[in-house]
């Protein structure tokens, strides 16, 4: 997903600028577990100086896209595959290319998502308005406990 990041948050940064654990966790409010779990799942690959992990801009990129991509709700392994599509095309093409059909799945669920909760809504209306009017038949306030 680099290829998509907003070019302002980009222009700011300093490419060759290397990030420590604690900044990064910091910056995207998350925790050093989180982004050492992101790491155990192959979406970022920092350096390693002995023990410290030094991130790049890359990373810290590639970090921002998978936190925006939960967000979305896709799956870790959907931000990995369209992540790694970078690698396999530099002009990003191919990613943009399946982040828009990707993201049109996610719209088709959501609305039928929306569409069946709005039902339920309905339904429960329907539901409430029955109950009221027996309990108002029966002389009893719907609104009293």
């Amino acid at each position: 997903m680099p290829a998509a990041a907003p070019a302002a948050s980009q222009t700011q940064r300093d490419p060759q600028r290397i990030y420590s654990i604690a900044e990064l966790a910091r910056e995207f409010g998350i925790t050093a577990r989180t982004i050492r779990f992101y790491e155990d799942e192959g979406l970022i690959k920092p350096r390693r100086q002995g023990l410290t992990r030094l991130y790049s801009a890359g990373d810290r990129t590639r970090l921002s896209w998978i936190l925006r991509g939960k967000r979305l709700g896709f799956s870790l392994g959907e931000i990995k595959e369209l992540l790694d599509l970078y690698q396999v095309d530099r002009t990003g093409v191919q990613q943009l290319r399946e982040l828009l059909r990707r993201s049109r799945l996610h719209i088709e669920d959501l609305q039928r998502r929306r569409r069946d909760l709005d039902a339920h809504i309905e339904e429960f209306k329907d539901v409430e308005a029955h109950v009221t009017a027996e309990l108002r038949k029966r002389g009893i306030d719907p609104e009293s406990d």
